[in-house]
């Protein structure tokens, strides 16, 4: 399949799309909206928070189509290249007839105003495709990141559980009309015919796009990539874009040289070794999240909790650690189980602990044209008692104002090791080593416990700012050292659930 080198293609409502000369950081909205005019998808917070734009995206995984909602708001045009792509405008039929998610929402009168509808509509479609019976649970989580100012949400929600009850039509095309567990072995011919496609457009070269003086590299290696960053060290590398779009939507950076990881093969790999669990960089946080947490199940509800579907599906667990943010929860979460992670540049590689990453506020330990190849997890260790606690004014799509992290290992009753971190707390996700000294060596009694929460003040100093005073920080990193306790003392431990404020929700 030829192209221009200056190009990228994507596949539309069956039709291959091919676009010369892109804007590296024209997002996937703009050109929806202003070049194609497939106004149904809405910008409501370029942020990625509202939802109002949201599309879904098609992969090839496992021998099928994949379907996963993403922001459009802040995708960044050429990162299509070798995907589908389902608008609101692609749901419509040959006979002009709603499809089912559209007609449940009309009977079960979800939509009021409609700014906000294309894009839950857009969230439901994905979930049509993948959860033949989606229970109360799964329907909250695929639509945590629409917002609606009308419905309060319950009409949408009675939507959402009956879309899967409407007929659809034998001559509806599959791809978009079949759902989720109707002949779910039976890949229909004109499913295997878009396999096909996308296996054509799957490129064995790295693709690199010119704009003027800005200039766009997707490497299809690990080598090429390092190769490609090492000569360019000024680059900005984008993985999933949920942060480094903002930096375009609405800080108004220039990005005149960007390096797109998602088409590099290795990276999107999630590996088991004697090391542990790697997770590739291009590996999205769904991804990462739902193998990481049946491996350490305490994880969870943290990770549930993590933004919304629809950004967990574009952005990536290495992009977050990566980005190093001192409120980000992944870091807190992973450092007290010991996660390394692999740096690369040029032709050589080193590993670190996660935690060793980190210097100061946005500042890292990586060097000039380094990049993170992937994280190493240990694989868990039995005899240790884990858990990961996230404080923030919702349940959904919050920052935290505090997450905290904590790995022990006892020996009887006396505490053998204690691995202690926290984010929100500090300008870096930071170890709270004064604690742990005063646990280390102890007893795991209250009032050691007690001790370690007042030392906890010797550890951090933390600030006062729209998500909590430094008072309420201090107080809530306080606690959940107490809490962690009391899930895991010796004798009369409490569940989780008898501790957890969302319990019956979760």
């Amino acid at each position: 399949m030829g192209t221009s080198k200056n190009a990228i293609r994507f596949i539309l409502d069956g039709k291959l799309i091919e676009i010369e000369n892109i804007d590296p950081t024209r997002t996937l909205l703009q050109y929806l909206r202003e070049d194609i005019r497939r106004v149904g998808s809405k910008e409501g917070c370029a942020e990625g928070d509202c939802g109002a734009c949201t599309v879904v995206v098609g992969e090839a995984v496992d021998q099928r189509i994949r379907f996963r909602a993403v922001n459009a708001c802040i995708q960044f045009l050429p990162t299509m290249d070798g995907k589908m792509l389902f608008t609101v405008e692609s749901l419509i039929s040959s006979r002009q007839q709603l499809h089912p998610v559209q007609q449940s929402m009309v009977d079960y009168h979800g939509s009021q105003c409609g700014f906000c509808t294309p894009g839950f509509i857009m969230s439901m479609f994905a979930l049509y495709k993948t959860d033949a019976d989606p229970d109360r649970k799964a329907i909250d989580d695929a639509l945590s990141g629409n917002l609606c100012r009308c419905t309060g949400y319950r009409s949408i929600i009675e939507a959402t559980q009956h879309m899967g009850e409407y007929p659809v039509s034998a001559d509806a095309d599959p791809i978009i009309y079949r759902p989720a567990g109707e002949n779910v072995e039976d890949v229909s011919a004109q499913e295997q015919e878009m396999l096909e496609r996308l296996d054509q457009l799957q490129r064995k070269q790295g693709l690199q796009l010119k704009y003027g003086d800005a200039q766009y590299f997707a490497p299809a290696s690990i080598d090429e990539l390092a190769g490609i960053y090492q000569q360019n060290p000024d680059a900005c590398i984008l993985a999933g874009g949920t942060d480094v779009g903002l930096w375009v939507t609405k800080q108004l950076r220039d990005l005149p040289k960007v390096i797109y990881l998602g088409n590099t093969a290795g990276l999107n790999q999630i590996n088991e070794t004697d090391a542990g669990i790697e997770i590739g960089a291009a590996v999205s946080l769904t991804d990462a999240f739902d193998y990481l947490a049946t491996e350490y199940p305490e994880l969870a509800e943290m990770f549930r909790r993590f933004s919304s579907v629809p950004v967990r599906n574009a952005a990536t667990l290495v992009g977050n650690i990566a980005n190093g943010s001192p409120i980000g929860d992944s870091m807190p979460a992973l450092i007290p189980i010991g996660a390394r992670i692999k740096l690369r540049q040029g032709s050589k590689s080193r590993e670190i602990p996660l935690e060793d990453l980190y210097i100061d506020y946005q500042k890292n330990a990586m060097q000039s044209g380094e990049f993170i190849e992937s994280v190493i997890v240990p694989k868990r260790d039995e005899s240790m008692k884990f858990r990961c606690y996230k404080i923030c004014k919702r349940f959904d799509q919050d920052i935290s104002a505090v997450c905290a992290a904590f790995a022990l290992r006892l020996d009887g009753d006396v505490v053998a090791s204690i691995d202690i971190a926290y984010g929100g707390m500090a300008a870096i996700p930071k170890r709270a080593a004064q604690a742990e000294a005063v646990l280390s060596g102890n007893s795991w009694n209250e009032d050691t416990v007690r001790q370690a929460m007042n030392a906890l003040s010797k550890d951090f100093s933390p600030l006062t700012d729209m998500r909590a005073s430094a008072a309420y920080r201090r107080l809530a990193a306080a606690n959940l050292l107490y809490r962690f306790y009391l899930e895991t003392r010796t004798q009369d431990a409490l569940t989780s659930e008898a501790v957890n404020v969302f319990a019956v929700q979760a």
